[in-house]
């Protein structure tokens, strides 16, 4: 059986949240929900870094983070060791992120993309895979790039 997909949001991808659960529901997968719980202020940092570990340790092979922008989900998430995450505002990025990047979380501005826009981004970074090839050896550098800057194993 798959691993659920792990989602969380602030305040501002809130009602965005609640939209891409439902798709995810929709395409037949399990969902952990992240937070937050309404719209009411939150730091995206707590939310990014709990999924963001979760991920690293295994429990989740993909996660979805969303906030304003995307910007501080994906940066947030990239702090922990182990975690590709991708800020993506089209299909063919998000769908990049996978195949090139193999990229396990994907962050979404809700106040950048619409909902018909967004369900279109996550359904296209579902559906791909990493494809290994000449993106494997690259990716193989980021890991290595970690190893050396001492970010190793998995987030506790």
């Amino acid at each position: 059986m798959a691993k659920p997909v792990a989602i969380g949001s602030d305040e501002a991808g809130f009602q965005l949240k609640i939209l891409i659960s439902g798709l995810l529901r929709e395409e037949g997968l399990e969902v952990t929900d992240f937070g937050c719980e309404s719209e009411d202020p939150v730091d995206y940092p707590d939310v990014a870094f709990a999924l963001a570990k979760a991920v690293s340790r295994g429990e989740h092979d993909r996660g979805i983070l969303i906030c304003g922008t995307g910007i501080g989900m994906a940066i947030t998430a990239n702090k922990v060791p182990g975690v590709r995450a991708a800020q993506a505002h089209d299909p063919y990025s998000a769908e990049r992120a996978r195949m090139s990047n193999d990229a396990q979380i994907l962050a979404l501005g809700a106040r950048v993309i619409g909902p018909e826009l967004a369900r279109s981004i996550v359904r296209a970074w579902l559906r791909a895979e990493f494809a290994g090839g000449n993106s494997a050896r690259k990716v193989d550098k980021i890991t290595a790039g970690e190893e050396a800057l001492g970010r190793v194993g998995q987030a506790d």
